[in-house]
C-alpha cells in the first residue's frame, strides 16, 4: 500500500533521490565501457591478418626450399650484438662466396619496425652493422644472400640472450 504523504512532508522529485542514481550507474558505466571497447577495437588494424593468405601460403613453399637449400650447404651463423656499441656483428660459416647478405629482424606484431639491412660479407664470412637500441621483443631473425637461393631463420629473445646460434632447417635460435 502507498503511504500518502502528510502536509509537513516535503516530497522530493525522483532525481533528487540517490536510489535511482546509483540504479542507472551500472547500465551507464557498460555503455562508456563498449564505446571505449569499440574505439581500442577500430583506432588500430590487426597487422597479422593479411588479404591474400593464399598467394602468402604459396610463398611459404618457395621459402621451405630456401632452407632446405641452407640446410645442404650446411650454413650456420653466430650473431652478437654490443647494445652499449651499438653494433651487431656476426660470422656466417659454410657460406659460398657471395658478396652481400640480408639480415631482418622481424618485430612479432609490428611491421613497421622491423629492420633490414644488406650488409657486405667478408671472405672469411664476417659482417657487422650498427644497430640501433632494440625494444623487448622475441624478434624473428632471418639471414639470406642477395639472390635469395638460401636463407636461415630464428628467433631471438632480446634482451635475455647476447648472441644468436642458427643453424639451418632448425626455426629456433639459441642464445647465451
Amino acid at each position: 500500500m502507498r503511504k500518502e504523504p502528510t502536509a509537513n512532508e516535503v516530497v522530493l522529485p525522483w532525481y533528487r533521490h540517490r536510489w535511482p542514481w546509483l540504479l542507472m550507474a551500472g547500465p551507464f558505466a557498460v555503455l562508456v565501457a563498449g564505446f571505449i571497447t569499440m574505439w581500442i577495437s577500430f583506432s588500430g588494424a590487426d597487422a597479422l591478418v593479411v588479404d591474400d593468405y593464399y598467394k602468402q601460403g604459396k610463398a611459404i613453399n618457395q621459402d621451405l626450399r630456401r632452407d632446405q637449400a641452407a640446410a645442404a650447404l650446411g650454413l650456420s651463423a653466430r650473431v652478437r650484438y654490443d647494445a652499449a656499441g651499438g653494433v651487431l656483428s656476426g660470422q656466417l660459416v659454410g657460406a659460398p662466396a657471395v658478396g652481400a647478405i640480408q639480415l631482418m629482424f622481424v618485430h612479432p606484431t609490428v611491421p613497421s619496425k622491423d629492420l633490414r639491412f644488406s650488409l657486405p660479407l667478408s671472405p672469411s664470412g664476417s659482417f657487422s652493422a650498427s644497430l640501433p637500441l632494440l625494444e623487448r621483443a622475441r624478434w624473428q631473425v632471418q639471414l639470406e644472400d642477395a639472390g635469395r637461393q638460401w636463407r636461415l631463420n630464428g628467433s631471438w629473445s632480446w634482451p635475455e640472450q647476447k648472441t644468436i646460434d642458427i643453424q639451418a632447417l632448425n626455426q629456433s635460435a639459441q642464445g647465451g
